[in-house]
C-alpha cells in the first residue's frame, strides 16, 4: 500500500481514496508573469512524478493544476511592459507549457484559469457572507473573518494569538481583526474588473483556488499539494474557506514539496537569486532529464542545492545509465523480467514516493547489467536493460542511448576547464586510468570505477563499455 506524508498531521498514512481504484489530486500550479524557474520545476516535476506512479499502480487518477492569470504580481509586470493583461498572460501560459514539455511533465486533466472560474468564485464567497464567515468591508472589499474559523492555522501548526503578536501595526480600518485576509478586491482605476454584488472588481488570490478545486473534484478529494512556501498563508487560508462555505473536510492528504536553494538560500524570483528552466536548459545540461535526475535525487520533501557541480553529478548518473543500455538488444520474447527489482522499485515509491531510493535501484541494475555484458550473458543483459528502460519510464526518464551520445559533452564549470586546459591528459595517461577502472570493475568496485569515469569525464574523455570487457574512449 501506498503512504504519503500527510503535511496535516505530520505523519505517514495509507492511500485510502475516497473513491474506490480513484485518486483526485489538485496541485497549486503558477502565477504567469514571467518564466518559470528551477524551483518551479522541482513542484512540476514532482507531482508529475506522483501523477505517473499513482498511475502505473493502476489508480484512475484526475489532476487539477490551476493557473493564476489575475494578480497584482501580473498587473504590475503588464503595466511595466506596456502590454494587456491578456497578452502577457498568454505568452507565459504558452512558455510555461514548452518548458515543462522539454522537462517531461505531462499536462494536467484540467488546467482551470482563475478568470474563468469567477461565478463560481462569487457564489463561494456568497455562501462565506452568509455563513457569517466573511463580510463587506467600507472600503468595497470583501474580507474573510479568521477568527471565525474554528480550526484556523492546524496545517501550519500556527496560532491566532501568536500570529497576532507578530503582526504589524497597520492602521485598517477595512479589517475587524489585522489577521483577516480579502476575498475580493474592489476595483481599482485601470486594472481590470469584473461585475459582483459587491460592486467591480476582481477576485482575491486565495480563494480561487478554493473554488476552482470544489468545482473541479468536489468538496473533499484525495491530495492537495504545492509548494512547502504555500504552507502558509495559502493552503491554511484554502481551508479555512473551503471548510467553512460546503461544511466538508476538503482534502484529505496535504502534500508540500521542499525548496530549491542557492548558497542554502530559498531560490525566488523575490530574492533575485533563481536560473529560469530556460536558462538551465539552454546552458546547463545536455539533456532536460540532467535537471529531472537532479531533483527527483532528493527526497520531494527536504530541501535540495542547486549547483553546477550537482547538475553535474546527475549528469554521470544518467550517462552510467544510457552507456549500459547502450547497444542492447531487445530480451526475446516471452523471456521472465528478472526477479526482485520491480518489487524493490515499488517499495520504495510506496514510501512517500522515495525518489532517491528507486533511482538507487536504476544503478544497482546498471551495474547488474555492465556485470552480465563482461561476463558474456547476453540475454540476460537484454532482460535487465528491458526492466531498467522500464523503470526509468516509471520517473519520466525519457532520453535513450542514441539520443544522450549525439548530444556530446555537457558543459563543465570553469575550475573544471582551467584544470583541464593548464593539465590535458595524453593518450598514455587515457590508458592507465582506462586499466585502472577494468581492474576496479573486475573486483566489483563499482564506486571506485564510477569516480575514474567521472574523472574523465571532466577531462572531456567519454568512455563506452563493450561486450567482453572492453573499453573505448574519444575526446569530446
Amino acid at each position: 500500500m501506498i503512504r504519503i506524508h500527510n503535511s496535516l498531521t505530520g505523519e505517514k498514512q495509507p492511500l485510502e481514496t475516497l473513491a474506490a481504484g480513484e485518486v483526485r489530486m489538485y496541485v497549486c500550479g503558477m502565477t504567469v508573469y514571467d518564466f518559470i524557474h528551477v524551483g518551479h520545476a522541482r513542484m512540476m516535476i514532482v507531482f508529475d512524478v506522483v501523477n505517473r506512479y499513482l498511475r502505473h499502480r493502476g489508480y484512475r487518477v484526475t489532476y487539477v493544476q490551476n493557473i493564476t492569470d489575475i494578480d497584482d504580481k501580473i498587473i504590475k509586470r503588464a503595466a511595466q511592459n506596456g502590454e494587456p493583461i491578456g497578452a502577457l498572460t498568454e505568452r507565459f501560459i504558452r512558455a510555461m507549457h514548452e518548458d515543462c514539455a522539454a522537462l517531461g511533465v505531462m499536462r494536467p486533466d484540467h488546467e482551470p484559469r482563475a478568470t474563468q472560474y469567477l461565478p463560481a468564485i462569487i457564489d463561494m464567497i456568497e455562501r462565506l457572507i452568509e455563513r457569517g464567515y466573511a463580510y463587506a468591508a467600507p472600503n468595497g472589499d470583501v474580507m474573510y473573518a479568521v477568527a471565525k474559523f474554528e480550526g484556523y492555522g492546524r496545517l501550519s501548526g500556527k496560532h491566532l494569538a501568536d500570529l497576532r503578536a507578530g503582526a504589524r501595526v497597520e492602521i485598517d480600518e477595512a479589517k475587524r481583526d489585522p489577521l483577516d485576509f480579502v476575498l475580493w478586491k474592489h476595483a481599482k482605476p485601470g486594472e481590470p474588473a469584473w461585475d459582483s454584488p459587491w460592486g467591480k472588481g476582481r477576485p482575491g488570490w486565495h480563494i480561487e483556488c478554493s473554488a476552482m478545486s470544489v468545482a473541479l473534484l468536489g468538496s473533499h478529494f484525495d491530495i492537495h499539494g504545492g509548494g512547502l512556501d504555500l504552507k502558509f498563508p495559502h493552503h491554511e487560508n484554502e481551508i479555512a474557506q473551503t471548510c467553512a462555505a460546503t461544511g466538508d473536510r476538503f482534502a484529505e492528504i496535504w502534500m508540500h514539496n521542499g525548496f530549491v536553494n542557492i548558497d542554502n538560500e530559498k531560490m525566488s524570483k523575490s530574492l533575485g537569486n533563481f536560473f529560469t528552466v530556460r536558462e538551465v536548459l539552454g546552458k546547463a545540461v545536455r539533456h532536460p532529464d540532467v535537471l529531472r535526475w537532479f531533483v527527483l535525487s532528493s527526497h520531494y520533501r527536504g530541501p535540495i542545492n542547486y549547483s553546477l557541480e550537482q547538475l553535474e553529478q546527475a549528469d554521470a548518473a544518467l550517462g552510467r545509465i544510457m552507456t549500459a543500455l547502450r547497444d542492447l538488444p531487445e530480451p526475446a520474447p516471452g523471456a521472465p523480467p528478472p526477479s526482485g527489482y520491480t518489487a524493490r522499485f515499488q517499495e520504495a515509491m510506496d514510501d512517500d514516493f522515495n525518489t532517491p531510493e528507486a533511482i538507487a535501484v536504476l544503478q544497482t541494475l546498471t551495474r547488474e547489467i555492465n556485470s552480465a555484458k563482461d561476463a558474456g550473458e547476453a540475454a540476460r543483459a537484454a532482460a535487465l536493460g528491458a526492466q531498467l528502460r522500464s523503470l526509468a519510464g516509471v520517473l519520466g526518464v525519457r532520453v535513450t542511448p542514441k539520443e544522450w551520445f549525439s548530444l556530446g559533452t555537457k558543459l563543465v564549470s570553469e575550475e573544471d576547464r582551467k584544470s583541464v586546459a593548464a593539465t590535458p591528459l595524453t593518450d598514455t595517461d587515457i590508458a592507465r586510468r582506462i586499466e585502472e577502472r577494468i581492474a576496479a570493475r573486475q573486483a566489483k568496485n563499482w564506486a571506485q570505477a564510477d569516480r575514474i569515469r567521472d574523472e574523465l569525464a571532466r577531462a572531456g574523455v567519454l568512455l563506452e563499455d563493450k561486450p567482453g570487457g572492453r573499453t573505448e574512449w574519444r575526446r569530446a
